[in-house]
């Protein structure tokens, strides 16, 4: 059974979640891919604000397509979170509690996970028409030059995804592996 989390996270949630558990998250999401990750780790080292509050908020790794007529959003499936590594200790550090993409993180972002009390969701990739229902709005933000890598403002309503990384060190995927071995 999926645990129901309301967003942003509050830190008991995020306590509260272990590697493995499902999950449908509600609330407020933003959308971020590797240029905007740019982008944004530009504006901390200039000392500027950013285009929305990151505490306590959860970043989506994605660039939705535009949607079609009678649809909030197109397709909104998961890109590969490792191309934002190298700036995510650093969104971390600022406060960022969550991210969803889909693969593999550093060393360096897992020890900033547990460092930093963040989770990591994986969104199931090659599930992106389904993934786009769980979404009721969608605004552009920031970066608009960005088209589709734009930074999105999402509402989501019961978006399913799944812990890889919690704040005590665990990794799904490597449990995973470890459950195939024996």
């Amino acid at each position: 059974m999926a645990k129901k989390l309301k967003l942003p996270l509050d830190k008991q949630a995020i306590q509260d979640l272990r590697a493995g558990d499902r999950v449908l998250l509600s609330g407020t999401v933003y959308t971020a891919r590797d240029a905007a990750h740019q982008r944004l780790y530009e504006l901390i080292q200039e000392g500027k604000p950013l285009p929305f509050p990151i505490e306590n908020q959860v970043i989506y790794y994605v660039g939705p397509t535009p949607a079609k007529p009678g649809q909030v959003i197109g397709s909104a499936g998961p890109t590969t979170s490792s191309r934002m590594d190298k700036y995510t200790p650093t969104l971390l550090e600022m406060g960022l509690k969550g991210m969803i993409g889909k693969g593999y993180r550093s060393e360096e972002v897992k020890k900033a996970i547990v460092e930093h009390e963040a989770v990591y969701f994986a969104a199931v990739g090659g599930a992106a028409a389904l993934i786009s229902k769980a979404i009721r709005s969608v605004e552009v933000i920031a970066f608009h030059d960005l088209g589709t890598e734009a930074i999105h403002k999402l509402e989501v309503e019961n978006f399913p995804a799944i812990v890889i990384h919690d704040v005590y060190g665990g990794d799904f995927y490597e449990e995973g592996v470890r459950a195939f071995q024996q």
